[in-house]
């Protein structure tokens, strides 16, 4: 044994219940919604020619594929939305407070993550006290923006289906068309682009969460059907008492 395996420090970690149920809930519904809503979207825009013996009439695949469709967008809207109570009633780290952090001290914590988790660049020294207990701030931040990116999702979807729908909850979307000066292509547009959107944070999400899972050995993959990530402990223990003491003012 060298000399300077005496000076390691034996490091404790603590078993922390991050992510509510509602929250795993809410993760996993949006999850698949977005995996049936793009797999119909590429069918519906570029629809396959289908031969068969079959009168036109007694072909209703293209109609069973926009109702999972429409069905996924119903799931993800509503999830979406039910997020958003969660937001005010959840605990510390799905309060909406955690996916604003454009703040200096944040922003410096989005480069972090950037510079190091994404490039790849080599830090001098890897500090696990820098190692955030829920999202971390590029995360958070872009967490904000598929929001926001959902909404419009949304609104430019229901707006398409408008037209043929007799409910009155897409007819409330007419506007949007309008805005567009009437042109539906420009809006299918819009409603394709923000589809390549979503696919690229699916990517960049995944790679995002295995790396950390490699690096950390916290259980970032995990945490999302148990609800409990492995912290520190004095990690843990600063933000309780930063926490308490803010609550206290």
């Amino acid at each position: 044994m060298s000399t300077t395996d005496t000076n390691i420090k034996t490091v404790t970690f603590r078993r922390a219940y991050i992510w509510q149920l509602p929250v795993r809930f809410f993760h996993w519904i949006n999850a698949f919604a977005l995996v049936f809503l793009i797999i119909t979207g590429f069918l519906i825009a570029n629809p396959p020619a289908i031969m068969t013996a079959k009168e036109a009439s007694g072909q209703f695949w293209m109609g069973y594929i926009r109702e999972v469709h429409f069905i996924s967008a119903y799931a993800f809207v509503v999830a979406m939305f039910m997020r958003v109570y969660w937001a005010f009633a959840g605990n510390r780290f799905a309060n909406w407070r955690q996916f604003v952090p454009f703040d200096k001290q944040g922003l410096e914590k989005i480069w972090h993550v950037i510079k190091y988790d994404i490039f790849l660049f080599n830090e001098k020294e890897y500090n696990f006290r820098s190692i955030p207990i829920g999202h971390n701030a590029v995360a958070a931040a872009s967490y904000l923006v598929m929001f926001i990116l959902a909404v419009v999702m949304m609104c430019t979807g229901f707006a398409m289906y408008a037209p043929n729908s007799t409910w009155f909850f897409p007819k409330m979307f007419t506007w949007v068309t309008d805005l567009f000066g009437g042109d539906e292509q420009k809006v299918r547009m819009v409603h394709h682009v923000l589809m390549w959107a979503f696919i690229l944070f699916i990517g960049v999400h995944f790679y995002l969460v295995l790396f950390h899972d490699w690096l950390e050995g916290r259980g970032e993959s995990s945490a999302m059907v148990s609800g409990y990530k492995f912290c520190r402990t004095e990690r843990f223990e600063q933000f309780e008492d930063l926490t308490e003491k803010q609550e206290e003012k």
